[in-house]
């Protein structure tokens, strides 16, 4: 079982203005009027690709709120054979697995020209800050295994 090594708190203590800076970021994204729920789907695929047990679980508990269906939920690791998604949330996970997975080489013309034909190019923008914004939230995350938020009813129900 991993450990914290440093907590969120004190990272917040410690680095308001990155902290700041970042949810200005993901405001960004909010502000713009891109479908809320496309979003975190696309949040929830970087932070499985980027193992950010933290932010997976954030971004798990906003997509309850939202109302995603559960299915989605259980199903986005795997969304290529799901068969559940929609063409415009297969684009918009495309994306982010190819900005979050660039390992050395550039973004093809094809992947910005599949996603065109879903998103404007304001929502492209909108897409493409809130996954560079979730990169920026998993590495964080990850390096300093910030404790993940567990619903309450979860853990009381593991206690059990």
């Amino acid at each position: 079982m991993s450990h914290v090594r440093i907590s969120y708190d004190t990272f917040q203590k410690t680095a308001p203005g990155a902290q700041a800076a970042l949810l200005a970021m993901g405001k960004s994204t909010e502000e713009s009027g891109l479908d809320k729920t496309i979003v975190e789907l696309a949040k929830l695929r970087v932070s499985q690709i980027n193992n950010c047990a933290f932010c997976l679980q954030i971004h798990l508990n906003v997509s309850r709120r939202l109302g995603l269906p559960q299915e989605k939920l259980d199903l986005v690791a795997t969304w290529h054979e799901a068969g559940i998604f929609s063409d415009k949330e297969c684009a918009a996970l495309a994306w982010a697995e190819t900005l979050t997975r660039l390992d050395g080489r550039s973004v093809a013309d094809e992947a910005y020209e599949s996603l065109r034909q879903h998103f404007s190019e304001n929502e492209v923008i909108a897409l493409s800050v809130a996954v560079a914004n979730i990169n920026a939230w998993n590495r964080l995350g990850a390096a300093f295994r910030f404790a993940p938020p567990i619903p309450k009813k979860a853990t009381e129900s593991k206690a059990a």
